[in-house]
């Protein structure tokens, strides 16, 4: 396969042009981070400054592994928990469909930032610095 020429989308990031034909396997993609529906009351701007250290440091990490790797790593490390969207103690946005799957990275020690995933995008919802968004058993 060829690399090709990056253009300018809409955004002004620079992505690159795919054949219709090209069949995207997002599992074999590395992960990128939106916070843009990041719900108020269980923001990153509530954490300490260690918390957001270590959300920095985690994104880092995380960038450089696939979302095959991030499956089949350890919850408790690098990778992630399904959560049930009953288990959420906040009102789910309406926009998060029955359908969507809810996921746990743990972001700090073994406080967990929940959201869900589209293609490669990872979506932040909830940064559960408290551990009270939903039973932790």
């Amino acid at each position: 396969m060829t690399i090709q020429k990056p253009v300018p989308n809409k955004s002004r990031h620079l992505q690159l042009q795919r054949r219709a034909s090209d069949k995207i396997d997002y599992n074999r993609e590395k992960p990128t981070f939106s916070l843009q529906f990041v719900d108020s009351q269980y923001c990153i701007s509530r954490c300490d400054k260690d918390e957001k250290a270590s959300f920095a440091e985690m994104l880092l990490n995380m960038s450089r592994m696939t979302w095959n790797q991030l499956r089949s790593a350890p919850h408790l490390g690098m990778g992630c928990e399904k959560i049930e969207q009953n288990e959420i103690k906040r009102p789910i946005p309406a926009y998060i469909t029955k359908d969507v799957t809810l996921l746990a990275f743990r972001f700090h020690a073994k406080k967990p930032m929940v959201g869900y995933r589209v293609r490669e995008m990872f979506h932040i919802i909830w940064f559960d610095r408290d551990f009270t968004l939903y039973d932790h058993g």
